[in-house]
């Protein structure tokens, strides 16, 4: 009993101690920056120097003092403030944010704490982090619908890769913007990892794309005679006559070619090169970062895009060929998509609206937080986009209309895809990784002087 009173006493007054340290930390003019490291350093002021100490006392008294600083992380928030863009390192600061920065020293807890927290990431962490719940409902919508395939049907392959892309980028995102302030190389990793999603998103979707959009994308099930005709009572749409298998494969000989062989492994290449950029500008065009990273990301979704960009092009050849009714809701989700990307992209560049008034849009409502918004939308339309069109080819495929005509989605032209993508990734990742740790740029820097 004695022994537990004297940690109780011991915790007892080492709170009150810390917390005087804590509010002298914030009260002293000029040195807010030093308040996070108050609590830190308190606990070695307790005990005098040669000061003789029972072992277990002291083992119950570090295990209560661990105890506290658990808690402390938690609840304690003042004793960890938010500061100006003068007193973080310049490799923290974002262009006109000019408060509620996160000294790159916080542990992982008070990372995670700091969601709750109004800082200039907390908008950048839940914009995203909110969209994987969106995503996630939407997504499993379409296994609710009458007459799908099974949950695990290879069908779905390609649809489960393109979910794996997406939940990727969202979770690497938030979590990028939450945990960036343990340290400067954490920091760099975080945003590393982010861009390496970036890129694996853009190759599942290629593989929706793959699969599921273009009329000879490789879809079991292709014979157009027997099944348009089902295809279009199901969707309620109107009829039209299916071309002739010879008109068909005399238009498409050049891009069919290029599109089996060639559209896949081109997707690849170009995520890998738009991570290499995208990594590249944290460690040098740091001037041009936006607009290099903006527009490096417009090549993957034109390469990914082509089978849509063909099917709109050429509705009379092949809207029928492939999905009648579907080709009437592509257009408009298409749109929408490449809309909302646009609108993300002049945010991402323009840094509106905390350009016109720096300052003011530091926690709320600044430029990335409507990026994140509108990004979102655009992957909610390509979702929709591509749920439409399985809905469209999944129907006839259950019911066992067709034989496969063509070789549909397997473990490996899909999965094996995208985790030997991800592998690349991961050594791009990892060598950048290295080279920021080599060359001192996650050192510690002092503070940008007024």
């Amino acid at each position: 009993m004695c022994s537990i009173y004297q940690c109780a006493s011991a915790t007892t007054e080492l709170t009150l101690n810390l917390y005087c340290v804590c509010c002298c930390g914030v009260l002293a003019p000029g040195h807010g920056l030093h308040c996070a490291y108050a609590s830190r350093v308190a606990y070695r002021h307790e005990r005098q120097p040669g000061e003789v100490v029972d072992k277990a006392e002291e083992k119950v008294t570090a295990g209560a003092f661990s105890c506290y600083l658990y808690l402390s992380s938690l609840c304690n928030r003042p004793s960890q403030p938010l500061l100006r863009h003068t007193d973080v390192p310049q490799r923290v600061t974002e262009s006109f944010i000019l408060s509620g920065y996160r000294f790159p020293d916080y542990s992982l807890c008070e990372c995670l704490v700091s969601a709750f927290r109004p800082t200039n990431e907390t908008g950048n962490f839940w914009t995203h982090f909110l969209a994987v719940f969106i995503f996630a409902f939407n997504f499993l919508e379409l296994f609710w619908w009458e007459g799908q395939p099974a949950l695990s049907d290879p069908f779905f392959y390609p649809f489960w890769n393109y979910f794996i892309g997406v939940f990727c980028l969202l979770m690497a995102s938030s979590l990028a913007h939450l945990l960036n302030s343990m340290s400067l190389l954490i920091r760099e990793i975080c945003f590393f990892v982010d861009y390496g999603t970036i890129s694996a998103y853009t190759v599942g979707s290629s593989l929706a794309y793959f699969y599921y959009i273009h009329p000879q994308a490789g879809i079991p099930g292709f014979d157009l005679h027997n099944t348009t005709q089902e295809r279009q009572q199901i969707l309620e749409g109107p009829f039209l006559p299916p071309p002739s298998s010879q008109s068909l494969s005399s238009t498409l000989p050049e891009f069919h070619i290029f599109f089996e062989s060639f559209y896949i492994p081109s997707a690849c290449v170009v995520a890998l090169l738009c991570t290499l950029a995208c990594c590249s500008t944290r460690q040098r065009w740091r001037r041009y970062r936006y607009v290099i990273r903006t527009t490096v990301f417009l090549l993957p979704f034109a390469v990914a895009s082509t089978p849509v960009f063909y099917r709109l092009l050429h509705p009379s050849q092949h809207s029928a060929a492939s999905l009648p009714c579907s080709s009437g809701t592509l257009g408009p989700f298409f749109y929408r998509h490449c809309f909302w990307l646009l609108v993300s992209a002049l945010f991402n560049i323009s840094k509106f609206p905390e350009r016109l008034s720096p300052g003011k849009f530091d926690i709320w409502g600044h430029s990335h937080q409507w990026f994140h918004c509108f990004t979102f939308l655009s992957i909610l339309d390509e979702l929709h986009m591509i749920k439409a069109e399985i809905r469209a080819l999944a129907v006839p495929l259950a019911s066992a209309l067709t034989q496969p005509s063509l070789p549909g989605p397997t473990l490996c032209s899909t999965y094996g895809v995208m985790f030997a993508l991800q592998g690349c990734i991961g050594a791009i990742i990892s060598w950048f990784a290295w080279c920021a740790c080599r060359n001192g740029n996650t050192q510690a820097e002092h503070p940008k002087s007024h």
